[in-house]
């Protein structure tokens, strides 16, 4: 398998695709400015007080109040609360190891318990803002890295179920009770198998270093106030998914281009030179057809093989799926053999749909009936396999008598939905239609403004691919003609993700031009 990440960085948002074997599987869009994502650590102050939910609403700084329960809190909450009234007094490091820990807090106790309202709380971000809810919190709070995610005030040492071997495990397990400083527990990840002692232990100094760096200003943070950040998006998806598969990372911004090398050559110095800056007129995911794959896959039906095909209904309770064979062979002597293929197929591109929009919560998959228990078991097994990839913690119950099978998937960040629904080319959804003969006109018109009306001597004048073929068409063409007539500054280039009478002008910093 061939692993290809494109990075598309532009003043308002930063996208990320990954492709596996040309095929997209991931897809994440956020704005440059995003704020509590998973992994920040918050110093918050507690608002209020719910017994009856046995949580509290804390104040992180968001438009609302995010949330913690009760068993969110931690054993270890009561040494993190003499932890942060240590840090908020004393200027500089303080030192965990050397700590006493406190008493654990009661299992089955209630929130009145630990807090009180005003009181200052280290909290992490477990789950971001949804639709119309503040973050989820806790306060077990933990650093992930490359093999290794540290545990500050736990003793524990635990390896990942995927890892196989019990040979393995145990060594891991050895070997890091015997290097982690005291109070620090730490979870061993799945691509920690074979590493050796020099390289985890190296790892395990950078995590504490970066703890006690952040920690030691807590005494300079206000309420509600960021202690530490999760690192950036881009990176924190290379260091979970970065393997020796990978061949190329593409970039179109210098600076990010320059923070992922870097940040691939701590987790692996070898890898470096995939990393590539794209430096191209199109824009990076149409020159690489991500947009192309965007637009078949995001919508409301997916085909997927041979004329079948997927539904995906989103509601606020759960996710519909239902798979349908489409205009494939529907004759009685081999109905079953044809469900079973169907569904086999549906499996893959079911498990790639959930990757791709993180869909989270409760999934139902309609499957096309089948009679054979042996064919249900087949489906089953299949659906485990090509989910095995994801990374996201899910579950999935074998088919019910009614074909159904029930995933449920952990959803900690807002869903990716993109409307793939275009209007009229023609009319722009108006109702009134203009000659297309003039539509070159409307596009020179725009031009005209941007230079001598806003002042815009560089741009990049953005085009469906038809349209892009009619303006770079003969000598002269009419992208050359306008280049000498209005400015030297101005680059043609088709965009994927354009409707057919759609255009836009970018100006030398990527920003949209305002022509109304």
């Amino acid at each position: 398998m061939n692993a290809e990440l494109f990075v598309d960085v532009t003043p308002d948002h930063l996208s990320l695709a990954l492709m596996e074997d040309k095929r997209l599987v991931e897809l994440r869009k956020e704005t440059s400015n995003v704020q509590f994502a998973v992994g920040d650590i918050y110093l918050g102050k507690v608002k209020k007080i719910m017994p009856g939910l046995n949580a509290a609403f804390i104040d992180v700084g968001y438009e609302k109040d995010a949330f913690l329960h009760y068993l969110d809190l931690g054993p270890q909450f009561r040494s993190l609360q003499k932890f942060l009234n240590i840090a908020s007094a004393k200027k500089g490091v303080v030192s965990l190891h050397k700590l006493k820990p406190e008493p654990d807090i009661n299992k089955n106790g209630t929130i009145p318990e630990v807090l009180t309202a005003g009181q200052h709380v280290l909290v992490q971000v477990a789950k971001e803002p949804i639709s119309t809810k503040g973050p989820r919190l806790t306060s077990e709070l933990s650093i992930a890295g490359r093999n290794l995610v540290l545990l500050p005030f736990s003793d524990k040492v635990s390896v990942s179920q995927k890892l196989s071997s019990s040979d393995e495990k145990a060594r891991l397990k050895r070997l890091l009770t015997s290097i982690k400083p005291r109070n620090y527990g730490v979870i061993i990840r799945t691509v920690a198998e074979g590493k050796q002692a020099a390289e985890l232990d190296k790892e395990l100094k950078m995590l504490v270093k970066r703890w006690e760096e952040h920690t030691s200003r807590i005494r300079d943070v206000k309420a509600p106030g960021l202690v530490m950040g999760e690192i950036g998006r881009t990176s924190a998806l290379l260091r979970d998914i970065l393997n020796p598969s990978f061949n190329s990372i593409y970039v179109n911004d210098e600076d990010v281009c320059k923070e992922i090398k870097e940040y691939v050559g701590l987790i692996a110095s070898d890898r470096q030179k995939i990393v590539k800056h794209y430096k191209g007129a199109a824009g990076i995911f149409d020159q690489f057809h991500v947009n192309r794959q965007v637009k078949a896959l995001f919508g409301k039906t997916v085909s997927f093989k041979s004329g079948a095909y997927l539904i995906i209904e989103h509601t606020e309770a759960l996710h519909v799926i239902d798979v349908n064979s489409g205009n494939r062979s529907k004759s009685a002597s081999n109905q079953e053999n044809n469900a079973l293929e169907v569904n086999l197929a549906a499996a893959d591109e079911i498990a790639r749909q959930l990757r791709l929009r993180d869909m989270g919560g409760i999934i139902v998959v309609d499957f096309i009936d089948m009679q054979s228990n042996e064919n249900r078991q087949k489906v089953f097994e299949k659906m485990k396999q090509a989910m095995a990839s994801d990374r996201t913690k899910h579950n999935i119950l074998p088919l019910s008598k009614f074909g159904l099978m029930q995933i449920t998937r952990q959803r900690v960040r807002p869903e990716m939905h993109i409307n793939t629904q275009e209007g009229c080319p023609t009319c722009q959804g108006t109702g009134k239609v203009d000659p297309a003969i003039f539509w070159p006109e409307q596009i020179e018109a725009a031009v005209k403004k941007a230079v001598y009306e806003l002042k815009v001597k560089r741009m990049t004048l953005n085009v469906h691919p038809l349209v892009y073929a009619y303006l770079k068409k003969g000598f002269p063409s009419l992208a050359l003609k306008w280049k000498f007539k209005y400015t030297h500054g101005l680059k043609v280039v088709p965009s994927d993700s354009l409707g057919m009478l759609e255009f836009k002008i970018l100006d030398n910093n990527k920003m949209e031009v305002d022509l109304s």
